[in-house]
């Protein structure tokens, strides 16, 4: 097990001064198997009274708006989160099992659907029913599709936007951990795994010396359902475990941004983001 407390700050400056702001914030996580929050808390400039709620997919939000005007709005989220590895069951369903179960339960019906951000090209297509005709477990295939699309795509910033796809993401062959999450999404949802997309926070270093803050990662993999959830990170191709912290789910990214709002004021803003993670034990 291992302590990490993660500081995330971001939020916006604009070009003269906005009258007000309407924002919403997935940026706390939450107690859930393998993980135990001990502290999470969000602190807003200007000062902004917060609403929370848990959303659709259980994702903790935090609501505020600010209406006076600002020139700068920052968001610092500080949490302090135990993290432990969670052991997988021997029991997994088969293909027809998890064929049949589908139907029945929304949950799973709403993660095979291919989203805009994840719907895959046809070489994408094409590298999904080799998978599936290769033979193996639901998690064999599953595992298989992502590390082939980690190892066959560099992690490289500024190459996508926010709104870059999965297409775009591998017509590039680069991208970030969105994008690289999006791109194995569209194949796991493909040959009919139910694969959903996780936004949390990597501890980039675990050999770092307790007490020491380093730069981290607002981050992202994915899960898949072969009798339960499943996670794994195909930007570092790696089991989800002690240096991930869990913030919340959804279909893809747009589900789970960290900070999303609309503001009345100037046309330009500049988005800023930092994140520090320090192991505490």
């Amino acid at each position: 097990m291992s302590r990490l407390r993660i500081v995330h700050r971001t939020g916006y400056r604009y070009e003269q001064p906005a009258t007000a702001s309407y924002n919403e914030a997935r940026m706390l996580p939450y107690s859930r198997e393998g993980q135990f929050v001990l502290q999470a808390n969000l602190e807003i400039s200007p000062p902004a009274t917060q609403h929370s709620y848990a959303d659709y997919w259980d994702t903790r939000v935090s609501t505020f708006e600010v209406l006076t005007p600002h020139r700068l709005l920052s968001v610092t989220a500080t949490s302090v989160v135990d993290v432990r590895a969670v052991p997988q069951t021997a029991r997994t369903l088969d293909w027809d099992e998890l064929a049949a179960l589908i139907p029945k339960s929304l949950s799973l019906s709403e993660c095979v659907v291919q989203t805009p951000a994840t719907a895959p090209d046809e070489e994408l297509l094409e590298l999904a029913v080799t998978a599936r005709s290769g033979g193996g477990t639901i998690d064999e295939v599953a595992l298989g599709i992502c590390r082939t699309i980690g190892e066959a795509m560099e992690y490289q910033s500024g190459v996508t936007g926010v709104n870059s796809t999965a297409r775009d993401a591998w017509h590039a062959r680069s991208g970030v951990c969105q994008d690289i999450a999006h791109v194995a999404l569209g194949v796991l949802r493909e040959v009919g795994i139910p694969a959903r997309y996780v936004s949390g926070y990597l501890h980039p270093d675990p050999t770092a010396p307790v007490g020491q803050p380093v730069i981290g990662e607002s981050h992202a993999w994915v899960e898949w359902y072969s009798g339960e959830w499943h996670g794994y990170d195909p930007t570092n191709l790696a089991e989800i475990g002690e240096s991930h912290v869990y913030v919340g789910h959804g279909r893809d990214y747009s589900d789970v941004a960290p900070l999303r709002g609309v503001y009345a004021g100037p046309s330009m803003s500049e988005l800023f983001v930092s994140v520090e993670v320090t192991r505490l034990d």
